[in-house]
Order: C-alpha cells, then sequence, then structure tokens
C-alpha cells in the first residue's frame, strides 16, 4: 500500500496535511471540553437547590420526630411538619432534574462543537488520501522496472496539456510509437509525477 508520494513537494503537502488534521482534531476537542466545562458550571445552582431540599427535609423530619412526644398536639404538628417536609423533597427533586438537564446540554453541546467541524475536514482529508493511497498503490503495481514505462507514457500523451508534451519532443506521439526510451521515460514520468510516484531506475 502506497501511502505516501515519492515526489518530495507533494509528500510534503501530505504529511503537513497530516499534522495540520491531527492538530485540527486536537483544537476542537479542546474547544469542545472548555464548551463543556462551561456550561457545567451552571449545575452549581441547581446542586446548591440539591442540598437546600435535603436541609429542608431532614431539619422538618427531625422537627416532626420530635414534636411527636409534645403531648396531646405532638401528633397533628408532627404530622404537618411530616407534610411540610415534602417541599424539601420536591426542592430536590428539583434541583436533581435541573442538574441533569444542564449535564446533558453541556454534554450536546461539546459533541456538536466538536463533531462538525471535525467531521467536515478531516472527511475531506479522508477523501484526499484514501484516492491517492488507491490509485498510487495500484500504479506502483505497473512500474516493477522500465519496460513497464510505455503504459504512463500513453497515458502522458492522451492527458497532459500541448506545451508540456512538446517540452518533451516535437513528435512525441512518434518518439513513443518508434519505442524511443529517453522519450517515453520522459512521458512517463509526467504521467507518474501526477500519481506521486517516481520511475524505476533505467
Amino acid at each position: 500500500m502506497k501511502l505516501y508520494a515519492d515526489t518530495p513537494v507533494r509528500r510534503t503537502r501530505q504529511l503537513f496535511a497530516d499534522v495540520f488534521v491531527l492538530l485540527w482534531v486536537a483544537t476542537w476537542v479542546w474547544a469542545a471540553r472548555q464548551v463543556h466545562d462551561t456550561v457545567a458550571l451552571l449545575t452549581t445552582p441547581a446542586n446548591s437547590l440539591t442540598a437546600a431540599g435535603d436541609s429542608v427535609h431532614g431539619a422538618l423530619t427531625g422537627a416532626g420526630d420530635q414534636a411527636a412526644r409534645i403531648p396531646v398536639v405532638g401528633e397533628d404538628f408532627a404530622s404537618w411538619l411530616e407534610r411540610a417536609a415534602g417541599s424539601g423533597t420536591s426542592l430536590r427533586a428539583a434541583g436533581t432534574s435541573m442538574a441533569s438537564t444542564v449535564e446533558a446540554v453541556a454534554l450536546w453541546l461539546a459533541l456538536v462543537t466538536a463533531l462538525v467541524p471535525i467531521v467536515i475536514v478531516a472527511g475531506v482529508w479522508l477523501w484526499v488520501r484514501v484516492r491517492f493511497v488507491r490509485s498510487a498503490t495500484t500504479a506502483q503495481r505497473f512500474i516493477d522496472s522500465s519496460d513497464d514505462l510505455d503504459l504512463f507514457a500513453l497515458r502522458a500523451l492522451a492527458n497532459q496539456p500541448l506545451t508540456a508534451l512538446a517540452g518533451i519532443s516535437d513528435d512525441p506521439a512518434g518518439a513513443w510509437r518508434r519505442g524511443e526510451p529517453e522519450v517515453v521515460r520522459a512521458l512517463a514520468t509526467l504521467a507518474l509525477h501526477d500519481e506521486g510516484l517516481r520511475p524505476p531506475r533505467s
């Protein structure tokens, strides 16, 4: 499998792109973490509400236990305090629910913050890299030796601009048909360069 080009300029661009994508991913993961932590700070009031509910419930329940010992009115007073303690339970439930909602919002905001830019850039990068790897790997199988350059010379004649062909020979097609090795190699080099490959040594 051909992961990187043979030509220095293209290989450098590929390495730069790989490093850029890694830094891009790391940056947005860090940004997502910051978003999560910032939104999660909103759980502080919710936790305070939960703690207050626990305190109210505990205090009124304890008071109800003590009130039950009072003669005559103790039972009625304890029953009233027990019902009042229910407000502490409701307060605690509200705080717990609020904290859960804030945590869920923080998580989803963090995921959106990270995934959207990462998927866009990494998707383009992956498409380009996979396309190169498939093309270069396939092309590499056809150039075991200089005898295999004829195919790529033909591709150059079909795909390269006329100015590039004219720079090689005044009659590149004729030279290719005659099998002139220097022209064939020069033409093949043009086609291989587009694949990020170098021709084999003569």
